[in-house]
């Protein structure tokens, strides 16, 4: 049974960092030492960022508060919130992005009705709560209250493809199935001042954003998909527990991210494709460069090249995983559902077009798709991308 992804649409939060800006923040903080501000504009200059997006509006030089939680623009000084206080933020924002990416989703397929929707997966590793986002999905757009509701909570950046891979099998199980899956992430709550390398790094890296797709082995002719899901696997690398996790602190989550991740990678990459291209005899041992689409998952720009350098990819290959790198930074589960639109939104070719698609997170975890382009999606439609104010 082949099934289908028949929408994917993108939401972003409205205030956007700017990475120089941002830098010189996180540089101007008292407490770091020498060593300290010398790896905050390093790792900000060669993280190949532009832009990101946040949902803590207070994070700009022109909102005022009485009584600031993250920053105070007329100190210059990055705050310290609780966990608590970051989760409750969490709870708000994140429920907004969780929505409008459904509601896009839902209304980029008109010939669905909210009933026909019979299963709900959302994904997250930056928050928690309860009643949960599927619980807000399904409430604010008036989906059947019996349906099916799922959540993949604190996998990390490759969370992505075990919703999309279980939202495949709702389908082959069920051929009326109609699956939203539901990506938001809100990796800036998290971000603080720190002479610890692995803080810096996360707060030159994440940023905030949304992805929302639906599933179903429903063929109309009227109402084309975008793509088939054809495979996924999913390895973990022999070594690098300890090189990437994701860990829950008194003042935020806090991300450990090795600087020998991206020879992790390098060194298993080829391991952990083979399963995959193996399903599909037409692609085992063909040059990788000969699969025309790449979606990888930007985990930070030496990531990226450690990946095109071992796969010998073209750099237009590349283009849509570093064009999403530098105008949304590094959105953890969200991140790689980016980039694939990237991949749709490029003009249709003959024949078929296929996709392979990786993600990486702790373990270290390599989760990989691989999918068949069927149309162009036509027009990006990234909802609450106008920039309201900047980090400076």
């Amino acid at each position: 049974m082949t099934v289908y992804l028949r929408s994917l649409e993108t939401a972003v939060p409205p205030t956007v960092l700017v990475q120089a800006e941002a830098r010189d923040v996180f540089a101007a903080q008292p407490g770091l030492t020498r060593l300290g501000s010398r790896l905050v504009n390093t790792c900000f200059d060669s993280a190949a960022i532009g832009t990101r997006h946040t949902a803590v509006e207070e994070m700009t030089m022109d909102f005022r508060s009485d009584d600031p939680q993250f920053f105070d623009p007329a100190t210059g000084l990055l705050l310290n919130p609780t966990t608590q206080v970051r989760n409750g933020i969490f709870a708000r924002e994140a429920t907004k992005l969780f929505i409008d990416a459904a509601r896009a989703a839902l209304d980029a397929c008109p010939d669905l009705t909210l009933l026909d929707i019979t299963h709900v997966i959302t994904v997250s590793c930056t928050g928690f709560f309860n009643p949960g986002p599927d619980y807000k999905i399904v409430r604010a757009l008036g989906l059947d209250p019996a349906v099916q509701r799922y959540h993949l909570g604190f996998m990390g950046c490759y969370a992505a493809f075990p919703a999309l891979r279980a939202a495949k099998s709702f389908c082959e199980a069920d051929p009326d199935a109609v699956v939203l899956v539901v990506c938001a992430e809100l990796c800036s709550l998290h971000v603080r001042t720190s002479n610890d390398p692995d803080t810096i790094m996360g707060s030159a890296l994440f940023g905030d954003g949304a992805a929302a797709a639906i599933v179903t082995s429903r063929d109309d002719p009227e109402a084309p998909a975008l793509m088939q899901l054809d495979h996924f696997e999913t390895v973990l690398t022999p070594v690098g527990e300890e090189s990437m996790a994701w860990n829950i602190g008194d003042h935020g989550f806090e991300m450990v991210l090795g600087n020998y991740v991206p020879h992790i990678i390098d060194d298993h990459i080829i391991g952990a494709l083979k399963p995959l291209l193996d399903r599909d005899p037409s692609l085992s041992g063909l040059p990788y460069r000969d699969i025309r689409h790449w979606a990888i998952h930007p985990g930070g720009r030496s990531i990226l090249d450690k990946v095109q350098t071992r796969l010998e990819l073209t750099d237009q290959q590349l283009v849509p995983a570093r064009d999403t790198l530098r105008d949304y930074g590094n959105m953890s589960s969200a991140t790689v559902l980016f980039v694939l639109r990237h991949i749709l939104e490029q003009p249709a070719s003959e024949g078929d077009e296929r996709i392979c698609s990786m993600a990486f997170g702790p373990g270290l975890t390599v989760e990989t798709g691989l999918f068949t382009k069927l149309r162009s999606a036509g027009a990006p439609q990234i909802l609450g991308a106008a920039a309201t104010a900047s980090l400076a």
